[in-house]
């Protein structure tokens, strides 16, 4: 039984602190359109603010994650209309998410379905997995993050050819370039991506947060600076009541209760 139902997505209830979140644009392998990613953005937002959801699993069909931007809406946007383009709030949105995200990827996972996928914490795929970054084949370059996000993923050498070859990878090639963390069975994915997100759901949610951010951050600035951060977000947790209750569950031998204070 479906939580809410958008247009083009199904959001599940969440179980044991996890929410599921389906792309559900089947006729056009989940192609993201401006509909799409406005209504992942605000189901994204709810989440954010919403103290039962402590993680969020993003999955596709099992025939694509998301095979691209919808081409057709992009090519009725000049240089104005892409300047302005309203998707860019929801890619803004869907960046700033605090939780932490579990992409399950089966199949097709291209342009701006690839692009998505790197907006996850952990990138779970399916053996029959490709991923690429074809926007050179249409005479333009991927934009909401690919050329960005990629290197850091992969390196330089793989990102250069992904991107001015438009040739996709395989889900073995991606986890041996660090962009994924495991290969499943394409049926398993999404369970193991749940199962995943079900553990992280049990620890305490301002030690993920930080923690999440403090990676991040490591991704995006020099080693002194990223060092700073930990330290002062490692301080700011010696003062909540999780890490307390941590450290006496662990003296106690019992599972921690964390409530997030």
């Amino acid at each position: 039984m479906l939580e809410s139902t958008y247009e083009l997505l199904h959001v599940y209830p969440p179980v044991k602190g996890v929410q599921h979140i389906q792309l559900h644009r089947p006729d056009a392998l989940n192609a993201l359109n401006t509909q799409l990613l406005g209504e992942l953005a605000t189901v994204l937002g709810l989440a954010e603010t919403d103290d039962s959801i402590r993680a969020v699993v993003l999955s596709g069909s099992k025939r694509a994650f998301a095979a691209g931007a919808d081409i057709k809406e992009m090519a009725d946007r000049d240089l104005v209309g892409i300047l302005k383009d309203p998707r860019q709030q929801s890619w803004l949105a869907i960046t700033q998410f605090s939780k932490p995200l579990i992409a399950a990827v089966n199949g097709y996972c291209l342009g701006g379905g690839c692009e998505l996928a790197m907006h996850a914490d952990i990138l779970i795929a399916g053996k029959d997995a490709q991923f690429g970054q074809p926007e050179i084949n249409l005479g333009i370059m991927p934009g909401a993050g690919g050329t960005q996000r990629l290197v850091r993923a992969v390196g330089k050498s793989l990102a250069m050819q992904m991107v001015l070859t438009g040739q996709a990878i395989s889900a073995q090639q991606a986890k041996e370039a660090g962009l994924i963390s495991e290969i499943t069975q394409p049926e398993l994915t999404l369970q193991r991506a749940t199962d995943i997100a079900t553990t992280i759901a049990q620890k305490s949610p301002l030690a993920v947060r930080l923690a999440k951010e403090a990676i991040l951050k490591g991704m995006d600035t020099d080693l002194a600076t990223g060092l700073r951060f930990e330290r002062h977000a490692f301080t700011v947790l010696a003062g909540t009541e999780d890490r307390n209750e941590g450290i006496k569950a662990f003296l106690e031998k019992r599972p921690p209760v964390f409530s997030g204070r």
